[in-house]
């Protein structure tokens, strides 16, 4: 049959859906979960609060609206308080518009499958994602744009959909997928017109069959960060590259160990997730050669970064016996670039998604006078080279 996979190249898509967190873990896209709270593993064992609750330290009177997802729903916190933006319980991976109207997710539906597998008819259940959009101010109902799902005759199967980033004008929307047909594609990065409904591969460098993750536009548009999946040995190498979007060229921005990249507004900084054989921690990079110029973070166990739109503050998630919280921490980076003041945990055992990072927009209204201005001329070492700049974990 056209189009349909082979009994062996199915049941090589089954081992990739089985070792999916495996390559999370692998390739430092979650980090290494300590046990014990506290110094020395003595503290107490700390519990989430229920799946509808996020309780919000009162000090977090952070400007405009920072997201993130629990328990399947996305949540919108404004200062001190924190509430649902959808339910259902079936919801990862938003991220804003540049011009902060929409939302941008992936919600997934339980569903029948049947496909053939040497030369046999068999029955699946699928957990096929779609990608969805919402306003960001709750009005209106959740629009879907692109089901992963493959129809062939009586057949059905489903496609990877995963971390959809919108381009600064809005236009397109980056994804990590292997659709529209995950024969003929491993997990790599598309471009998903969102008046035509194409879905486009942008042909960037990959170790087979482990593919990208972590797709992020540079504030003026021209680049998108990502991560390359690599291993050395048993061990991940995650790259971070720089794919420039008017030539379609790619080059490594830092050597093996980097996820999760995220731009400064000024695009003159990457805060980005290192990992080492001990777990992960939050980094500053500079955004041309890939230097590491701050550990933002120390205690083996935080990740997923994302900038202020003001450009004097960094987000990001924590892992404390199992259970993920969202931090802040300030950024002074007017001359040498330095942490200001002490890290704030925003919220308070809220067990929130390791797998759906942070996001936060602000309104133009809200913004320091000037604005941070993008002013990127970046450099970058040839796809392949290791950045002399970078260092390994």
């Amino acid at each position: 049959m056209a189009g349909v996979p082979s009994g062996d190249l199915l049941a090589g898509l089954g081992l990739i859906l089985v070792g999916a967190l495996s390559l999370a873990l692998l390739t430092g896209n979650l980090p290494l979960i300590p046990g014990g709270g506290g110094e020395g593993g003595g503290g107490p064992i700390r519990t989430p609060t229920p799946s509808n609750v996020v309780i919000v330290d009162p000090r977090a009177d952070v400007p405009g609206t920072i997201l993130y997802v629990k328990s399947g729903t996305i949540w919108l916190q404004r200062g001190p308080t924190a509430s649902a933006l959808t339910s259902g319980g079936r919801d990862a991976m938003p991220s804003f518009s540049a011009d902060g109207q929409w939302i941008y997710f992936i919600r997934t539906a339980d569903e029948a499958g049947r496909w053939s597998i040497n030369n046999l008819a068999r029955r699946f259940r699928l957990a096929t994602p779609t990608l969805m959009r919402i306003q960001a101010d709750g009005g209106g109902e959740p629009e879907a744009l692109l089901v992963g799902r493959i129809k062939s005759g009586s057949y059905t199967w489903s496609y990877f959909l995963r971390q959809p980033v919108a381009s600064p004008d809005g236009a397109t929307i980056v994804v990590v997928t292997d659709g529209p047909n995950p024969s003929k594609s491993d997990v790599v990065l598309k471009e998903f017109d969102l008046t035509t409904g194409e879905l486009t591969s942008l042909d960037a460098p990959q170790v087979e069959p482990l593919g990208h993750q972590d797709p992020a536009w540079s504030p003026d548009g021209r680049y998108l960060l990502f991560v390359k999946n690599a291993r050395d040995g048993s061990r991940g190498a995650p790259v971070i590259m720089r794919y420039d979007m008017t030539t379609g060229k790619s080059a490594a921005l830092t050597g093996p160990g980097y996820t999760s990249p995220a731009w400064s507004p000024d695009g003159r900084y990457i805060a980005a997730t290192r990992t080492t054989a001990f777990g992960t921690d939050v980094v500053i990079l500079d955004a041309r050669q890939g230097a590491e110029l701050l550990r933002v973070t120390k205690d083996e166990r935080s990740f997923n970064p994302v900038w202020s739109p003001a450009g004097n503050a960094l987000a990001y998630l924590s892992i404390d016996d199992g259970v993920t919280d969202l931090w802040l921490v300030g950024i002074d980076a007017a001359a040498a670039l330095r942490l200001d003041g002490t890290p704030l945990e925003l919220t308070i055992s809220a067990g929130l998604d390791p797998a759906s990072r942070p996001g936060w927009w602000i309104p133009a209204d809200q913004l320091p006078t000037p604005a941070p201005t993008p002013t990127l001329a970046p450099t970058a070492a040839p796809v392949g080279e290791t950045p002399a700049s970078s260092v390994a974990p």
